[in-house]
């Protein structure tokens, strides 16, 4: 049977017929694929993503954008045991798989939500709020975020193929931003498959997303200022990268989430009789065993108090002889091998130079046999696990062992606990095990400083916790120091990362035009129709209604009051009231806000649906008895989800900016209201 020959997909058109690396599956060591020898025009690539990638991504919106991510994620999904039957030559278990090819295309899903609940309909996301520069009103600020117009290049690692290129992927092609994307080439036959899916799936714009199997050539060369690169890997390649000469003179923004010597601590306060203390153990032998410990995010220092540390590591050394090792497609097998034999030796060197100052609890001597076919071929490595019973003199501090390789570590006290972890010059995770309320809410403002995330497991968080080593879209994926200074995922505030921000200066009116957005003090548009009796489609920004008005009597506090049973004394007790600031009685501040609604509801049914939220509510000062409150209504921002009801009409949400004011024109209440309004069809 002949091996394929890997491709790269530059400038719309697959590139690569003629071999040149074997690339060896880790499981029995023969070819899977060979990388192309062809070389790779890059300046052809960086081209064609500024020009028809950019174009073609920014004639969608964000909202379209996140259209699309959705429906990515449902197409690899569909296809997705193509991809788990690719995996297994990786070395990778099906639920090791698991997290890579399904935590992608979960990953898709997840930054479809966060832009379809969170961003505008347009190009344009305004970070409020504005300042008011002037004492008239006249002249004001804000900021604004903008596709950048330029290319990310994101250069990724061997362990995750998939995951670690659409965890990249989903927030820049969410903001606007096409990539070229260059996987390690070990585990690159995996990383090509679902760029090859991607492709075929017909929802990639194009020039929306290139790949480079192989070098990356001059590429970094040919970058300038509005182009992007991202880096998962080694520190010390990050180091290298990081002082690319091009990069530096460009001030081309860089990225890296690197492998670091992420810890997890025993706290002092759990003894082996408790279930924290077996939380503890598993979670070590999970992250030395899931993906054979090629994660950066792995427990690569176990730090434990002196007196337990011998317990902890017989309770290791169990768990460990438990776990079959080898070719996951045989029944029963819980982990694969290493993703190739280079990564195997690299392993083995490394653990050799950190038995110089640990001793080996449990290692390849205990009886390690990965079971498979032509396995005596795979790059299997046993599960190892060291103690360094000199803490502080350690080599595990400066030396990763990428594998399935951890080290335990003793200690008296938590803030020697808290050294050690500090010791790792900053890592991706750490993770804190403790009953203690008060142990987490000191140990964790210490740990902070050097942790991109700290998890704090007990037995009520292990009903659902997702482990140390799971980087979750919602949360800041990255750390400090050796862990590379980056941030990746956090939710939108990786949108925000390929995102330029700028402020502007201008009018009110001229900033509602440029944000997309009414902006207090712009002009507004005042027409016999009244807003809510507009369709989505044709109501405009700035669209405005200034009510009627309403003066507050006695009988309306003391109405609202039997209503809500709010009768606190500031709203019925004069006496009480008098010696308060306010020197009187003061109505409800939710009466207000109902008064307000009251004064601008069109009740008749039409195309506004429904009220499903308030942001910003403030109550700025108090309405008394005898006030007269009047509210202005105006449409802040339109937002086209793209959705449909189950009758097939269309449906937007709209936000509307409400004032309220008293009789001397002074703002008593203000916020936004949230509505769902119909389309005509």
């Amino acid at each position: 049977m002949t091996t394929p020959v890997l491709q790269s997909f530059i400038g719309g058109r697959w590139i690569g017929q003629q071999a040149s690396q074997s690339l060896l599956s880790a499981i029995n060591g023969q070819p899977v694929a060979g990388t192309h020898a062809e070389s790779l025009d890059f300046g052809e690539a960086v081209t064609h993503a500024r020009g028809p990638g950019v174009a073609a991504l920014l004639k969608l919106d964000f909202q379209q954008r996140a259209a699309r991510l959705k429906a990515l994620g449902a197409y690899l999904n569909e296809h997705k045991e193509t991809l788990y039957e690719i995996s297994r030559h990786t070395g990778a278990t099906r639920k090791d798989s698991w997290v890579d090819i399904e935590g992608g295309s979960g990953t898709l899903y997840a930054y479809a939500s966060l832009g379809a609940n969170g961003l505008p309909s347009g190009n344009v996301l305004h970070e409020g709020p504005v300042i008011p520069l002037g004492k008239k009103g006249g002249f004001a600020g804000t900021h604004i975020l903008v596709p950048r117009g330029g290319v990310a290049v994101h250069i990724n690692a061997f362990n995750f193929p998939v995951w670690g290129m659409l965890e990249k992927f989903a927030p820049s092609f969410l903001a606007g931003m096409p990539c070229i994307v260059k996987p390690a080439t070990a585990t690159s036959y995996l990383t090509e498959a679902t760029v090859r899916l991607m492709h075929a799936s017909g929802l990639l714009p194009e020039g929306s997303l290139q790949l480079v199997i192989g070098s990356t050539g001059d590429l970094l060369d040919r970058l300038a200022g509005q182009d992007m690169v991202t880096f998962t890997g080694s520190a010390d390649t990050a180091a290298k990268l990081r002082v690319h000469p091009n990069l530096i003179r460009q001030s081309v923004p860089f990225n890296a989430e690197a492998d670091s010597l992420n810890c997890a601590i025993l706290a002092p306060d759990v003894t082996p009789d408790d279930e924290e203390f077996e939380l503890f153990v598993r979670e070590v032998a999970n992250e030395m065993t899931t993906k054979a410990g090629q994660k950066c995010t792995a427990i690569r220092r176990a730090i434990v108090p002196r007196q337990y540390v011998d317990e902890v590591a017989t309770r290791l050394r169990k768990r460990l002889a438990a776990t079959v090792v080898g070719d996951p497609a045989r029944e029963g097998v819980r982990m694969g091998a290493l993703a190739s034999h280079a990564q195997q030796a690299d392993v083995a060197e490394r653990v050799a130079r950190l038995l110089q100052n640990a001793e080996l609890v449990y290692g390849e001597r205990d009886g390690f046999a990965p079971v498979g076919d032509g396995v005596a071929e795979g790059a299997f490595f046993s599960p190892t696990l060291l103690l360094a019973r000199d803490s502080h003199h350690a080599d595990v501090h400066d030396i990763e062992a990428f594998g399935p390789v951890s080290s335990l570590l003793p200690y008296d006290g938590l803030d020697e606990a808290l050294a050690l972890a500090a010791r790792g010059k900053g890592s991706l995770v750490g993770t804190l095990v403790t009953r203690d309320p008060a142990i987490a809410a000191r140990a964790i403002p210490a740990a902070a400083m050097w942790h991109g995330r700290l998890l704090v497991l007990d037995r009520e968080a292990a009903v659902e916790s997702t482990g140390h080593g799971s980087p979750l879209p919602a949360l800041k994926h990255g750390g400090p120091g050796r862990a590379g200074g980056g941030e990746e995922l956090g939710g939108l505030r990786a949108v925000h990362h390929y995102l330029q921000r700028t402020a502007v200066q201008g009018s009110p009116t001229m900033l509602a035009a440029i944000t997309g957005e009414h902006v207090r003090g712009a002009k507004v548009i005042e027409t016999e129709v009244h807003p809510f009796r507009r369709h989505f489609e044709d109501l405009q920004i700035g669209e405005s209604l200034l009510t009627h008005r309403r003066t507050v009597g006695e009988a309306d506090i003391v109405a609202f009051g039997g209503i809500s049973g709010d009768f606190f004394y500031m709203h019925f007790d004069e006496i009480a009231a008098r010696q308060t600031d306010f020197g009187q009685r003061i109505a409800h501040g939710y009466f207000v806000l109902s008064a307000a609604a009251g004064l601008f509801v069109s009740p008749a049914p039409g195309p506004v649906l429904a009220n499903y939220g308030l942001d910003t509510l403030r109550f700025t000062k108090p309405v008394a008895i005898g006030d007269t409150i009047q509210a202005r209504l105006t449409c802040k921002r339109k937002i086209d989800r793209n959705k449909r009801d189950a009758k097939g009409i269309g449906q937007g949400v709209v936000a509307w900016d409400v004032e309220v004011r008293n009789q001397h024109g002074e703002m008593v209440a203000s916020y936004d209201i949230l509505t769902l309004v119909a389309k005509k069809v």
